[in-house]
């Protein structure tokens, strides 16, 4: 008997020891590279070198892909190898805990980092059951969540996201493909790219319904019936998580979404998903690092939005427990992090709340989560809650934003939503800045009537100077910068006379950003807004 259960044990621990994990591999450089920055066409599309260009966005290392002679050296020693991130110069690969160290001795590896246990591509994943309610189809079922973001009148002006390409990372899309509401998507192929990244697979139309309810929100179409608030933009999908269990990979996962929507030059990613706490408690992260650089998917998110994409994630549905705050990678800056709030624009108890851990405000904004409508993988309309559909309503507006106004960059889209939005005077770590509109944004980016015939231009500038040009001098002529929080950023006091009028004011040291420019003359005084790209 005591032999039978040695022999057992011993059968357990050789299979504990050879269960195959997943892990990623960090390289320590990119010597060896056969692409060059100068020649970034052989690894980024054409749609991806003209967004950073033009948004004079420079091309670096980090964007070159990782050294192919060191995933084949993985690959002469056994190791299978998945995916690749440019991000993180490593690869995906699958192997037994006892490789690690032979793997941790190849001289071209900085850090293996187990992101999963158990083999990545196996079946059996099961739909997710959640709480939510079918309603019968009525006039425009979803027209509260857009009349309260201004939609109507964005679609009114004819801004609808043609041409802009968005890119949404969701657990699976199922009944896309398939169902009336999506149909126009499908007819007018503007599924420009689909990729599944639990099962190294193009199918997404699958394992769950998460991904097809946020798509909704912004790309479903039934006429009379539901308006997807972006329903004419082209749309990217990817599957990054896996709902059967919780770990790092899926941060990994998210990164490859990402880096693949970078190099196919989407414009907008939109992603509902949140991480704070895994199936493996030592992945989990304290508050303490929620400090918008630590979490690999935070870090994600920013080189992403360094690359002039415009990111959009929910907030996360913590507010009602102990954690409370947002999640990775909403603590991101620069991110549009989204709450949500009822149709009476009264916070949701469960949206998560600010602010990060260096005193950041979050959320950014916040839509309506609580009864948002959405369709089904059935084709039929129903409700759902939570952060997860405020965040494709606003992402669905900054689609329309940019449209109308395509000279803006990506950080000048993420001003203008939240310095116009609706608390932006007061903004709180409740609500942020406030709920998003379209025709606040138009007001607020109305030129004013030239005050006193006073000019400021060009706007946004081209360049780092602006032209003052007054009707009338009376010196000294004072001029002030404010940032977009009020805070005092450059001053001076000027002798301008009809020779050097206008005067060039320099903000060559400022950020891209928007900015308030206060001229006082004499008497008189104006304030204008100005945009640097």
């Amino acid at each position: 008997m005591l032999r039978n259960l040695l022999v057992i044990f011993c059968l357990l621990s050789i299979s504990a020891t050879a269960q195959t994990n997943r892990y990623f591999v960090f390289f320590k450089d990119k010597v060896g590279t056969p692409f060059t920055i100068s020649q970034p066409e052989a690894f980024l599309s054409a749609k991806s070198i003209a967004r950073r260009q033009y948004q004079q966005i420079s091309i670096t290392e980090t964007d070159l892909p990782v050294n192919p002679a060191y995933v084949q050296q993985l690959k002469d020693n056994g190791i299978a190898t998945y995916f690749t991130s440019r991000w993180w110069n490593g690869v995906l690969v699958e192997a037994i805990a006892s490789e690690v160290t032979s793997i941790e001795a190849l001289s071209f590896v900085e850090q293996v980092l187990l992101v999963a246990p158990g083999q990545r591509f196996s079946n059996g994943r099961t739909k997710r059951i959640k709480k939510r309610q079918d309603t019968t189809d009525q006039p425009l079922a979803n027209a509260t969540q857009l009349m309260q973001l201004g939609i109507p009148a964005m679609h009114a002006d004819g801004y609808k996201g043609e041409g802009i390409s968005i890119a949404i990372f969701d657990s699976g899309f199922q009944g896309v493909n398939a169902t009336t509401p999506f149909s126009l998507l499908n007819t007018d192929n503007r599924i420009k790219q689909a990729f599944n990244f639990v099962s190294n697979t193009s199918n997404v139309f699958v394992a769950d319904d998460h991904g097809t309810e946020v798509l909704s929100v912004m790309a479903a179409y039934t006429e009379g019936t539901y308006v997807g608030g972006a329903y004419k933009a082209d749309y990217y999908l990817y599957l990054t998580e896996d709902i059967s269990s919780e770990y790092r990979i899926e941060e990994f996962n998210w990164t490859f979404a990402a880096e693949k929507a970078d190099s196919a030059g989407v414009q907008i990613i939109n992603s509902s998903l949140g991480y704070y706490e895994f199936d493996d408690e030592s992945m989990d992260y304290a508050k303490s690092q929620l400090d918008g650089q630590t979490a690999y998917i935070t870090q994600a998110a920013r080189k992403a939005i360094e690359r002039g994409i415009i990111v959009v994630v929910s907030a996360g549905n913590e507010g009602g427990n102990s954690w409370q705050l947002v999640t990775p990678p909403a603590d991101a800056e620069g991110i549009i992090a989204v709450g949500s709030v009822t149709a009476g624009g009264s916070r949701s108890g469960f949206s998560s709340v600010g602010p990060t851990e260096d005193d950041r405000i979050k959320p950014d904004v916040v839509a309506l989560g609580s009864g948002t409508s959405v369709i089904r993988a059935s084709g039929n309309i129903g409700t759902t809650s939570g952060t997860s559909l405020a965040s494709p309503l606003v992402a669905s507006l900054a689609a329309g934003v940019w449209q109308a106004y395509p000279e803006f960059t990506a950080q000048g889209i993420y001003e203008v939503l939240t310095q116009s939005a609706s608390q932006a005077t007061t903004p709180d770590n409740f609500l942020g800045y406030g709920i998003p509109n379209f025709e606040a944004v138009v007001n607020y980016l109305k030129e004013p009537e030239p005050l006193h015939n006073w000019l400021i231009y060009p706007n946004p500038l081209v360049g780092n100077q602006f032209n003052i040009q007054l009707d009338e001098i009376v010196n000294p002529v004072r001029v002030t910068v404010f940032d977009s929080k009020g805070s005092r950023v450059s001053e001076a006091s000027l002798q301008i006379n009809w020779q050097n009028n206008p005067f060039k004011y320099d903000i060559a040291n400022l950020l891209p950003g928007l900015y308030f420019v206060r001229v006082q003359s004499g008497s008189r005084q104006g304030t204008f807004r100005v945009m640097k790209q």
